[in-house]
C-alpha cells in the first residue's frame, strides 16, 4: 500500500502537484469560513426555567414554583443535575444535561414537562419560562446608552434634558428592538435605568375621604382599557368593520377614568383618588457607572454555535446604523467587546506559529545543508495546515487558543524531515552512478524510509487519540486540540508520501557534498560519546533508570491545579453586603467603590457595576451582590508588574475606601462560565447538604471560619441566606370573617403597595405596564402602611373604612434571602479562591480540617465542587487515557518490527521523556495541571517517532549481516541527522510558546514546557542509550525485518 502510493506520486507528478494546489485552495476557502473565538466554549448543555413572581418571598417562591418546576423535570432522559434557586420575586431552575445531547431537543422535553409545572402553580404567580439559547461565551457585546445633559437627581423631566427612564425606553424599544435583527443574537438584555410604566399614585386620604377602596380602582382600570371587533354590518353595498376602542393612551385618558360617582352622581375620576404619571416598575436590579450614577446598559446574548466574530462585526454594523437615527444627544458607548480577547488570544496563537515556523524552517537549513531541500520540507507546513483547516470546518470546529494554539509546526515536518533527510543522503551517496535515472534514486530512498515515517507519524496521531476520551470542561478544551493536531499530521502524512518525493525529483537534482556546520560540529561531539556509550553499556542504562527514578522525587511536591486561568484583560470584581441592603443603598456603595478605583487606578480605563438582577434574570443575584467589570487600559501603561499586583492594590483600597462590604476577583468570561456549569463564582466551592435554613448557615459558617485560616484562601465567603427583613401581614382568618370581607380585599391593599399590575397601555409599538401604586409617602413609612384602609360592609349605610393591622396580624421578621437547591435538596455554598498555591494540595489540607473541626447534625452531607470537582473528574480520565495511550504505542510498535524485544527498546523512550517533562515543569515552577497531562501525551509518541527511525535503520543493517553492535553503532552515526532534526524541530517549534507572555500564553505554557524538557532526555536515550541497550533487546536472528513489507 505505502509502495503503491509512492509510486503512483512518482509516475503522476503533475496530478499530484495538481491535486496539492486544490487542497490550497479548499483550505483558503476554509479559513474565511471559520468561526473564531478566544477559547473552546466549555458551558454544559443547559436549560434555565425563569419565572418572575414580583412580591413573592423566597420560601414562597420555592413552595409554590421552584418545587413544582424541579418535581415535573425530574425523570427526564439524558438529566446530569437539577438545581434551582429561589430568591425574592425570582425562581431559577437550571436542567443539566448530558453532553452531546441537542439543545434544541432538550429544550423541547422541558417545554413539554412545563405545561404539566404550570398547572401546578397557583394562579397569579407567575409563568414560568426557558431562558435564552445561549451559551457562559453568550454575552459577546455590552454598551451604554448614554444621554447629554442628564436630569439631575429629582429634577422634573423636561425636553432639556434625559432620565435613566427615557433612556431605558430608547434602550428597550429602539435599539435593542432592531439589535434582535441581526443574525445569530438570541437576545438582548437591558439592565438598568427605570423600565417605564402608567401608574396611578394612590393617595389613601382621598380614597378614604370618598369612601372608596382599592379594589374599586383596580377595578375601573382594568374594565376601562380594551378594544373589542363588533364584526361587520353591510351598508349600501358595502362592508363596514365594526369597532369599539376604549384603549388607555395617555395619561389625560388614565386620569379621567370614572372610578365611582358620589351621592349626588359626581363622578369621581382616577385624577381625584390619585396622580396619572410615568412611574418606574419595582426593580430588582441597576447598573452604575464610573461613580457618575445610574447606566442603561444592554447586553447582547449570542446563539449557542454562532461565530462570534462574525455576529459582533454584525452587531457593530447595526449599532452603527442606529446611532444615526437616536435622538439629538443620545449615544451609544460601548465598553465590553470580545472580539478584543479573541484579537489578542488569535494574535497570540499566529505569533506563536510564525515563530515557530521560523524556528523550524531555520534548523532545517542548519542541520540539512541544502537550501532547496530546507524549503521543500518547509513546504510541508501551510499545506498540512490547510488541510487542518478544512478538518476543522467539516468537524464544526472554532479556531481558538486551544484548537490552533497546541500545533507544532516541528510535529508537522517530521514525516517530511526523514523523507528528504534520507532523500538528500541517498543522492549524495549514488551521485556517481550516471547510468541511474535521477527520479529513481529518488524513488528508491523514499521506499527505503516510508514505511518507518508512516508508522511514525501513525503513532504521533495515535497518542491524541485517547484525548477525544475527555469529557465534560477538559474534553471540550482539549478534544478541539486533539483533532486540529490529528488532522495536521494527516495533512502532513500524505504530503511526506506524495508531494515530497515529487517535489525533490524536480528540484533536488544537484545535492551539496559537503556536510553543513551545525551538522559536522554535531557529529564531532556525538562520536565520542557514543564509543563511550557502546563501551559501558551497564553504566549508560543504569544511569538513564537512575536519572528515571530520581525525577519521581519531585512528584509529590508538584502540586496540581484543572487548567491555568487564561488571563481576558479584565477583572470581574464582585461586592457582597448584608442581604437586609435596599437597592438605592447598594448603588450608593457601588458608586463610592467606582470613584475610589476611577481616582487611584488610571490602569481601569472603565468600571461598570451591575447590581441585583436584569429583568431576564439568567444571572439570579440579590441586590445586595454587584457584578463590578474593570476594563483595563493596555498593560505596558500601568505602574505595576503584573495584573495580581493591580488585584492586591485594588482590593487595599477597597477595604480601606468602603468598609462593609466583602470582595472576590476572578474575570468576566470566567465568572460567568463558573457560574453556569456549577452554580458557583469561585475555584472551590463547599455543598452542605441539610433542611434546615438556619442551621445551615450557621455550620457554613463555621466552615468558612475554618477555610480562612488555612494558607492560600481569599474571598472566602458563605452563601448569604438569611437576614432578608420583611413587613409580613397575616390575614387575621375571624376577623374577615366577623366583618364578611374576602382575604382578597386584604390582599389587594398589600399588593398595591408594591404595585399591582392591572393590564399594559400601547403606544404606537411599544408596551408599558399599567399599574396602580400608593404614593411614596406610604411606601417608605411603617406605620402608615398599618393604617391603609380596606373597606368593610356595613348593614346601616356607607362602607366602613378599617386599618389593615385590624384584619391582618401585621409583624416585621427576618426571613431566607435565598434558598438553593440541587438533587431535589436544600443546600447552600461555601466559595474560597485560591491565591499562590495549588488547587489540589490546599482541598487536602481543607478537607482535613472542615473533618476535624465542622460537626454536622445526623443525615447531612458536604461535597466539594468548582474547579476542583473538575480537576478530580480530569485526572481519574486521565489516569485511565495515559496507560491507553501507551498501550496503543506499544501495540504499534510490536506490529512494526514484530518484536515484542524492539518494541520494548524503543518503548523506553517514554520514562525518558517523562524524566524531562518532570524536570522541566519543576525547572519553571509549574503544578501538574491538565495542559501538562496533555503535553505529556503529545511527548509520548514524538519521543517514539526518534526511537522507530534509529531501529528501523539498524534492523536493516542487520538483515545486511552486521553484528547487533556494530548495526547499533552505524546506525546510531548514520541517522544522527534525522533524529537530531526532528528533536529540534519539535522543541523549537514550542519555544515561543514556552516563553509567551501575551494572551492565552498560560494556558500553553505547561504543555510546551512538558514537550521541550521531554524531548531533551528522549533524544539522550535515542542517540546513546538505545543504541548501547539494543543487543540486550536484539533478535538472534540476523534476518529480523519490519513486519510486512520489506523497505
Amino acid at each position: 500500500m505505502i509502495r503503491r502510493i509512492i509510486n503512483s506520486s512518482l509516475n503522476n507528478r503533475l496530478l499530484v502537484i495538481i491535486g496539492w494546489l486544490l487542497v490550497t485552495a479548499v483550505g483558503i476557502h476554509s479559513i474565511a469560513g471559520l468561526p473564531v473565538d478566544a477559547v473552546p466554549d466549555v458551558t454544559n448543555i443547559q436549560v434555565q426555567v425563569l419565572t418572575n413572581s414580583p412580591g413573592l418571598a423566597p420560601e414562597e417562591v420555592e413552595k409554590f414554583i421552584t418545587f413544582p418546576v424541579e418535581t415535573s423535570m425530574s425523570g427526564l432522559p439524558k438529566i446530569e443535575e437539577i438545581r434551582s434557586v429561589s430568591k425574592f420575586g425570582l425562581s431559577a431552575v437550571t436542567v443539566v444535561f448530558e453532553e452531546g445531547t441537542d439543545i434544541y431537543w432538550a429544550r423541547q422535553l422541558v417545554g413539554e414537562r412545563l405545561t404539566e409545572a404550570r398547572g401546578q402553580i397557583p394562579e397569579g404567580y407567575g409563568e414560568p419560562e426557558m431562558g435564552p439559547i445561549s451559551t457562559g461565551l453568550g454575552e459577546i457585546y455590552q454598551f451604554e446608552v448614554k444621554g447629554e445633559p442628564m436630569c439631575d437627581a429629582g429634577q422634573a423631566d423636561t425636553d432639556a434634558c434625559y432620565t435613566p427612564m427615557e433612556l431605558r425606553t430608547i434602550l428597550d424599544w429602539y435599539v435593542n428592538y432592531q439589535l434582535r435583527s441581526v443574525r445569530g443574537i438570541v437576545e438582548v438584555n437591558s439592565f438598568g435605568g427605570e423600565l417605564k410604566t402608567y401608574q396611578v399614585t394612590l393617595d389613601p386620604h382621598r380614597l378614604v375621604a370618598h369612601g372608596l377602596t382599592t379594589g374599586d380602582v383596580l377595578t375601573a382600570l382594568k374594565e376601562n382599557n380594551r378594544n373589542v371587533g363588533g364584526g361587520y354590518i353591510a351598508h349600501q353595498g358595502e362592508q363596514y368593520l365594526v369597532r369599539g376602542e376604549g384603549l388607555i393612551d395617555s395619561l389625560d385618558d388614565l386620569g379621567r377614568i370614572v372610578v365611582a360617582h358620589d351621592e349626588e352622581g359626581t363622578p369621581v375620576y382616577v385624577s381625584g383618588v390619585g396622580r396619572a404619571e410615568f412611574a418606574p416598575m419595582i426593580r430588582q436590579g441597576a447598573v452604575t457607572r464610573d461613580g457618575r450614577g445610574e447606566a442603561a446598559v444592554g447586553i447582547v446574548m449570542m446563539l449557542m454555535g454562532e461565530n462570534a466574530r462574525v455576529v459582533v462585526k454584525d452587531v457593530k454594523d447595526k449599532i452603527a446604523q442606529i446611532e444615526k437615527t437616536l435622538p439629538e444627544g443620545v449615544t451609544i458607548d460601548t465598553f465590553y467587546d470580545r472580539t478584543e480577547l479573541v484579537q489578542r488570544t488569535i494574535k497570540t496563537v499566529a505569533t506563536n506559529l510564525i515563530e515557530g515556523g521560523l524556528l523550524v524552517i531555520l534548523i532545517l537549513l542548519l542541520l540539512l545543508g541544502n537550501l532547496r531541500g530546507g524549503l521543500i520540507v518547509a513546504s510541508a507546513i501551510p499545506l498540512s495546515m490547510l488541510v487542518a483547516f478544512t478538518g476543522m470546518k467539516l468537524a464544526g470546529l472554532s479556531g481558538n487558543l486551544m484548537s490552533l494554539g497546541a500545533i507544532d509546526f516541528g510535529l508537522i515536518v517530521d514525516g517530511s524531515v526523514v523523507m528528504i533527510e534520507n532523500i538528500v543522503r541517498v543522492l549524495h551517496e549514488r551521485r556517481d552512478e550516471r547510468d541511474v535515472p535521477h527520479i529513481e534514486k529518488v524513488r528508491a530512498a523514499a521506499l527505503q524510509v516510508a514505511r518507518p515515517v508512516v508508522f511514525a507519524v501513525g503513532i504521533i496521531m495515535i497518542v491524541y487519540l485517547p484525548i477525544l476520551g475527555l469529557r465534560g470542561i477538559e474534553g471540550k478544551m482539549f478534544q478541539p486540540m486533539a483533532l486540529t493536531v490529528v488532522f495536521a499530521l494527516a495533512g502532513s502524512l500524505v504530503c511526506a508520501l506524495t508531494l515530497m518525493p515529487v517535489l525533490a525529483s524536480f528540484f533536488l537534482k544537484e545535492v551539496s557534498e559537503k556536510d553543513p556546520w551545525l551538522f559536522r560540529v554535531s557529529k564531532r561531539v556525538y562520536t565520542p560519546m557514543l564509543h563511550k556509550a557502546m563501551g559501558h553499556k551497564r553504566a549508560t542504562f543504569g544511569a538513564a533508570v537512575g536519572v528515571f527514578f530520581a525525577s519521581l522525587i519531585f512528584v509529590p511536591f508538584m502540586g496540581a491545579e484543572f487548567i491555568p486561568r487564561l488571563d481576558e484583560g479584565a477583572i470581574a470584581m464582585q461586592l457582597w453586603r448584608l442581604p437586609s441592603i435596599s437597592l438605592e443603598q447598594s448603588n450608593e456603595i457601588s458608586t463610592i467603590a467606582e470613584r475610589t478605583v476611577k481616582e487611584k487606578f488610571p490602569e481601569v480605563k472603565t468600571i461598570v457595576s451591575k447590581t441585583g438582577r436584569a429583568e431576564i434574570a439568567t444571572d439570579p443575584m440579590g441586590v445586595e451582590i454587584s457584578d463590578t467589570y474593570l476594563i483595563l487600559e493596555p498593560p505596558d501603561t500601568w505602574r505595576f508588574d503584573s495584573k495580581e499586583e493591580l488585584i492586591e492594590a485594588i482590593d487595599e483600597a477597597m477595604q480601606e475606601g468602603v468598609p462593609g462590604a466583602i470582595f472576590s476577583y476572578s474575570q468576566p468570561i470566567e465568572l460567568r462560565v463558573q457560574e453556569l456549569i456549577s452554580g458557583v463564582r469561585s475555584d472551590i466551592a463547599v455543598h452542605l447538604y441539610g433542611d434546615d435554613l438556619k442551621v445551615l448557615k450557621e455550620k457554613a459558617d463555621e466552615i468558612a471560619r475554618v477555610l480562612g485560616q488555612i494558607p492560600g484562601a481569599a474571598d472566602v465567603k458563605a452563601e448569604q441566606t438569611q437576614g432578608l427583613p420583611m413587613l409580613r401581614a397575616h390575614v387575621d382568618r375571624r376577623a374577615i370573617a366577623r366583618y364578611g370581607i374576602n382575604a382578597n380585599d386584604v390582599l389587594d391593599v398589600v399588593e398595591t403597595v408594591g404595585g399591582k399590575e392591572v393590564g399594559t397601555v400601547l403606544d404606537g409599538q411599544k408596551r408599558f405596564a399599567l399599574q396602580a401604586r400608593y404614593d411614596e409617602t406610604v411606601r417608605s413609612s411603617l406605620d402608615a402602611i398599618r393604617e391603609l384602609r380596606v373597606a368593610v360592609p356595613s348593614p346601616d349605610g356607607p362602607s366602613l373604612q378599617l386599618p389593615i393591622s385590624q384584619l391582618a396580624d401585621i409583624s416585621i421578621e427576618d426571613g431566607p434571602a435565598q434558598i438553593s437547591r440541587d438533587r431535589i435538596s436544600r443546600r447552600i455554598n461555601v466559595e474560597v479562591n485560591v491565591r499562590g498555591r495549588d488547587l489540589a494540595s490546599f482541598v487536602a489540607e481543607a478537607q482535613q480540617a472542615v473533618d476535624a473541626q465542622v460537626e454536622l447534625p445526623p443525615g447531612w452531607t458536604i461535597e466539594w465542587g468548582g474547579q476542583f470537582e473538575n480537576l478530580q473528574e480530569a485526572s481519574e480520565r486521565l489516569s485511565l487515557l495515559i496507560p491507553l495511550a501507551l498501550l496503543l504505542i506499544f501495540v504499534l510498535l510490536y506490529s512494526t518490527f514484530n518484536s515484542a524485544r524492539l518494541g520494548t527498546l524503543i518503548f523506553l523512550n517514554v520514562p525518558m521523556a517523562i524524566t524531562g517533562g518532570l524536570i522541566a515543569l519543576n525547572l519553571r515552577g509549574y503544578p501538574f495541571s491538565i495542559s501538562a497531562g496533555v503535553g505529556f501525551i503529545a511527548l509520548f509518541g514524538v519521543a517514539v517517532l526518534n526511537g522507530v527511525v534509529l531501529v528501523s535503520y539498524i534492523v536493516q543493517k542487520r538483515r545486511e549481516g552486521a553484528s547487533p553492535d556494530a548495526a547499533a553503532e552505524e546506525a546510531a552515526k548514520a541517522r544522527l541527522r534525522p533524529v537530531l532534526m526532528t528533536a529540534l524541530v519539535a522543541s523549537f517549534g514550542f519555544v515561543p510558546m514556552a516563553l509567551a507572555t501575551s494572551a492565552g500564553a498560560e494556558v500553553q505554557r505547561p504543555l510546551a514546557t512538558v514537550v521541550i524538557g521531554g524531548l531533551v532526555t528522549s533524544t539522550l536515550l535515542t542517540l546513546l542509550v538505545l543504541p548501547a541497550a539494543y543487543a540486550w533487546f536484539a533478535d538472534k536472528r540476523s534476518e529480523v525485518e519490519p513486519n510486512g513489507e520489506t523497505q
